[in-house]
């Protein structure tokens, strides 16, 4: 049940097959902590806030599967009623439960708003309860934020922040991708008011990352050796008037203003190892497939880089980012960043050589070559997976428990 670029249901065993599909290159790509004692030691216990999509989701299954990691994943998602199915996040938390149970791995998932004081309370309570049922320390070897929310309650003052997905300065017009038909439109945005561009900030900038990370200091679960990370993305330059210019770009910079905040205040004291911005690749998330230009950029971006070899997903970032950056040195001053201190998982994005190609094919895409010109076909089959659909080996036309 799509409508302009939103899937409204989901599918319970397309998400376990998805699940299970990651899980196994983790198994694949990352050695677990029996298998080897590299510097530094591997993740035992990880709390990923935003676990059950995307980044998110890949960030738990690495850790868990790839590193055997005890993990507590925190998400918002609705269960199934008689009329409706659940949301997909629910049904990857479930699979993830599942396949972690039968290979006994501990975990513990909580369910609400991981804005809430409430919830950070509950889940210092998870963790220590996790690290109890495995017999390690109740101390953090690993933090993921990876929330995406349209609206935030302030825990402190009880207002309801808004985002908004808009340009700032001047309006934007610019042409954009219906996926599902292979038609393209034209897209207009009125540039931000300050009031929307305080409150995407408020929403997705760097205020509750920071307080995450307090309340799990006061509650005495960090350590010198928690390495910490959020999820950002910068885009190319094509994309800067909706994206690294708008409402969005301005609540990633103060995200990365809160690690250095949280860098200045916790790891120059050895209070953690670390906190880091990772920029990432651009993918096909419940998200980014309502962002202006996007679907055609990504459209386009997955046809040159398949077309290269070098095309990955959020498993294959993720595993790329715990192998080759986060955990790459056991000094975490050696981590792999660029000059502003950032991961950059969209390296191979950004290549010059990447972004020629995908800016003529941009310029020259029409409606007849779209389906030969790019990658249509890829963004509709992982928006369709995102959502359980279009997995391959599952009958379609079978009933299906949905509760």
């Amino acid at each position: 049940m799509v409508r302009n670029n939103i899937c409204l249901n989901s599918h319970p065993k397309g998400c376990a097959v998805s699940v299970q599909r990651q899980i196994a290159y983790a198994k694949n790509n990352l050695s677990s902590v029996k298998d080897r004692t590299p510097q530094p030691a591997p993740p035992a216990l990880a709390l990923i806030i935003g676990c059950s999509n995307g980044y998110g989701l890949a960030s738990r299954i690495a850790a868990a599967f790839g590193y055997g990691a005890v993990t507590v994943g925190v998400s918002r998602e609705k269960p199934a009623s008689k009329g409706h199915t659940a949301t997909p996040g629910f049904y990857n938390n479930l699979a993830f439960e599942r396949e972690a149970a039968k290979v006994g791995l501990v975990t513990r998932t909580l369910k609400g708003d991981a804005f809430s004081n409430e919830m950070k309370t509950a889940t210092a309570a998870a963790v220590r309860e996790a690290a109890a049922a495995a017999h390690i320390p109740a101390k953090l070897d690993l933090i993921i934020y990876s929330l995406a929310s349209p609206v935030r309650t302030d825990p402190y003052t009880g207002v309801m922040y808004k985002s908004a997905i808009k340009p700032v300065g001047a309006p934007f017009s610019g042409k954009t991708l219906n996926v599902m038909t292979g038609t393209f439109s034209q897209a207009q945005a009125e540039p931000a008011t300050e009031e929307e561009i305080f409150n995407t900030v408020k929403v997705m900038g760097g205020e509750d990352w920071e307080l995450w990370i307090a309340a799990l200091e006061k509650e005495g679960l960090l350590s010198p050796q928690t390495r910490i990370a959020a999820y950002s993305y910068l885009g190319p330059e094509h994309s800067w008037p909706i994206y690294r210019n708008g409402t969005i770009g301005k609540a990633k910079e103060d995200l990365e203003r809160a690690c250095r905040d949280l860098n200045a205040q916790y790891a120059a004291k050895g209070k953690i190892a670390g906190a880091w911005v990772s920029v990432n690749k651009a993918l096909v998330t419940r998200s980014s497939a309502v962002i202006p230009i996007i679907p055609l950029y990504i459209s386009c971006l997955f046809k040159v880089m398949k077309g290269m070899g070098i095309h990955e997903g959020c498993i294959e970032q993720i595993v790329r980012l715990y192998r080759d950056r986060l955990y790459a040195a056991a000094d975490p001053s050696q981590v792999p960043v660029d000059s502003e201190g950032r991961i950059r998982l969209d390296d191979w994005e950004m290549r010059e050589d990447v972004q020629k190609a995908v800016m003529e094919k941009m310029s020259s895409v029409t409606e007849d070559n779209v389906s030969t010109e790019t990658d249509v076909a890829g963004f509709r089959h992982d928006f369709l997976e995102a959502h359980g659909f279009d997995v391959a080996g599952i009958d379609y036309s079978a009933e299906v428990e949905i509760l």
